[in-house]
């Protein structure tokens, strides 16, 4: 794995862990943070060893958003004395911030979102970009754009409907109130709550363990089913479906699987 500056990347057993790493910055995300976060969910995609992936945030927060100074350089960086093209410059920006959530999302591996303090703006984004979310108790989640005079524009808004009742999505989205973490397990935003951060992450790499237990092969293709499930009509879907078992089901780990279940015995599965 490559080492990152704002990113704290290790691999054991199959799991991998990214803690975001800007402790004394409440890992406030920079420009080089989207950039390695797209980089690493890329590389972690492609790492065979790799079954499933937690995220974290290292120090007080798991993550508050946006950093000032990048927001404040947007401007500079979209100047252009044709109005045109300064939008297009714009729109391309907004498109490079969205990909690091979206490459979260599109990585073949289960992302588990391990969150305690403040889950702010950019950082629900990215959390609600996981396939599940755990969080500690005083945990709290916001969709803070709204008090700084802008849409939230990295997938909170987009993501957070298919996960919770979108008139709830409504309330936070225009109001930008704080969800605190027992809240956000009774509205099924966060899988469960923890009373400690130890608690969860112990609870977090369990749950990760047992993933990452399972055929590779299969887990892989559950994750694309219910993507593709989650933006699609039933019927399109169990086309989806067919098509994929028609590709996929005839492999060694089916063969594994059925023989150590015929011998009451626990399969292992190659990467």
């Amino acid at each position: 794995m490559m080492q990152y500056e704002t990113l704290q990347v290790t691999i054991a057993d199959h799991v991998a862990e990214v803690a975001l790493n800007r402790p004394e910055k409440a890992n406030c995300l920079t420009e080089t943070s989207f950039r390695e976060l797209e980089a690493a969910f890329q590389a972690l995609d492609d790492a065979p060893e790799v079954r499933v992936i937690i995220l974290s945030g290292n120090g007080k927060h798991f993550c508050a958003g946006i950093d000032l100074e990048l927001l404040l350089s947007i401007n500079a960086k979209v100047d252009d004395s044709c109005d045109g093209r300064k939008r297009e410059k714009l729109r391309k920006l907004v498109l490079a911030l969205q990909a690091p959530m979206n490459a979260v999302e599109a990585c073949r591996k289960p992302v588990l979102a391990a969150i305690h303090g403040g889950c702010i703006g950019g950082g629900l984004d990215l959390a609600a970009a996981c396939d599940m979310r755990y969080c500690t108790t005083d945990a709290y989640f916001t969709i803070k754009e709204i008090d700084l005079g802008m849409v939230a524009d990295l997938g909170s808004l987009q993501r957070l409907p298919k996960l919770i009742s979108p008139g709830l999505v409504n309330e936070l989205a225009y109001t930008g109130r704080n969800v605190g973490g027992e809240e956000a397990a009774k509205i099924g935003l966060a899988n469960a709550a923890y009373a400690t951060r130890d608690e969860m992450l112990a609870s977090v790499r369990a749950i990760a363990q047992t993933i990452a237990s399972k055929s590779p092969l299969s887990i892989r293709g559950t994750k694309e089913v219910l993507l593709y499930a989650r933006d699609h009509s039933v019927t399109d879907s169990l086309q989806q479906m067919a098509l994929w078992n028609a590709a996929m089901i005839l492999s060694e780990d089916l063969a594994a699987a059925g023989m150590a279940a015929m011998r009451k015995g626990t399969a292992v599965f190659r990467d």
